[in-house]
């Protein structure tokens, strides 16, 4: 089978396991409920790839069907792409999508996905200034002082960090180990915190 790029999986949260009398801090991600729902070749697309669709909970027990791919909102959460090294040969349109089989545990994984929105922040939260004495009579609050600089030129130097939108960024986490691997459950365990909030999509690739 061409070897694919990596998978997708959805944040579920952060618990803990122990081994050899130590917790180790794990994020959880499920990786089940996936089936292809198209396949992109070099000859015809330009690139190899698989078109991949989470399956809504409501229809998970259900048998695919070519209907599912003429409406894809009504069956599928997510539809996401997943790029090959080469064209597909034994993978065919509505066969499980479930390519965590080939991550053993201890391997290192870097996960993709989107941290946490958090609207506009002023510059305590979002670039963790100190702020003004909370005593003596201070009335700065929580503003972030003088911006101005090079008086005669009379600008703002690019880049001064200041208010603004905070969060909602593409970040990656790189080398995570696999701890455990649940196929009963189609469910990783990687060591460490990963980008977003618990339910968001997230991309695993190998390290």
């Amino acid at each position: 089978m061409a070897m694919s790029k990596g998978l997708w999986g959805k944040k579920i949260g952060m618990t803990q396991v122990f081994e050899n009398d130590k917790a180790i801090p794990v994020t959880a991600i499920d990786v089940s409920n996936w089936v292809v729902t198209n396949i992109r070749t070099k000859e015809r697309d330009g690139y190899a790839a698989i078109q991949v669709g989470c399956v809504k909970k409501r229809h998970s027990d259900k048998t695919f069907s070519q209907d599912w791919i003429k409406k894809p909102k009504e069956y599928f959460s997510f539809v996401r792409e997943i790029r090959l090294n080469d064209d597909a040969q034994d993978i065919s349109i509505g066969q499980s999508a479930n390519f965590f089989m080939g991550l053993e545990i201890g391997d290192k994984v870097d996960v993709t996905g989107r941290t946490i929105g958090k609207g506009f922040a002023g510059v305590v939260k979002r670039h963790n200034f100190g702020g003004p004495p909370a005593s003596h009579g201070s009335t700065m609050g929580n503003k972030p002082g003088s911006i101005g600089s090079f008086t005669s030129q009379g600008k703002v130097i690019k880049g001064k960090k200041m208010p603004g939108h905070y969060g909602d960024k593409q970040r990656m986490i790189r080398n995570l180990e696999v701890v455990k691997k649940l196929e009963d459950d189609q469910l990783l365990l990687v060591k460490g915190a990963i980008p977003g909030k618990s339910g968001s999509l997230v991309f695993i690739r190998k390290a």
